[in-house]
């Protein structure tokens, strides 16, 4: 099993990041929706009010894996950290670089006192199913997804 590493992304990353955001759009079988591009993500990233946060996964000095977080409000339960996009290039799974991956986003929920972390799985991928059970994650099926596209 090939050694990895996880660390902040960087500007230099962006592209990488691109690309496996590129590929998990095609695993959820969506590619069409997948309309981001590198400048919008450079710039919530690093740019003058970054308001997202993101981590990658290296191998021998690939990026292969990233997550991607960021900071909202229930008025409801206080401070949430979303996850995003969390993805491993499918060669580099089960090789516990998203066990990592997701334990420093979970990390980075306690350092900022944030007390939940929430995302959404598509109901098919029992594969995420599995993986997010191991950690003790809840499943919510009462509420459905919902939101206005002002691009149009």
């Amino acid at each position: 099993m090939p050694s990895f590493s996880v660390r902040p992304a960087s500007p230099l990353d962006v592209p990488a990041i691109h690309r496996l955001i590129a590929e998990l759009a095609e695993f959820e079988k969506a590619p069409h929706e997948f309309v981001a591009t590198t400048e919008t993500l450079s710039d919530v990233l690093f740019g003058s009010e970054p308001w997202v946060w993101a981590w990658v996964a290296e191998v021998n000095e690939e990026v292969v894996g990233t997550a991607i977080v960021y900071r909202r409000y229930s008025t409801w339960k206080g401070p949430v950290l979303y996850l995003e996009d969390f993805v491993v290039r499918e060669s580099h799974r089960s090789q516990g670089i998203g066990g990592a991956l997701f334990e420093t986003c979970l990390d980075f929920a306690r350092e900022k006192n944030i007390s939940r972390m929430v995302w959404q799985v598509l109901d098919w991928n029992q594969e995420a199913h599995r993986f997010y059970q191991r950690y003790g994650a809840w499943f919510d099926a009462g509420w459905w997804n919902a939101g206005i596209d002002l691009s149009t």
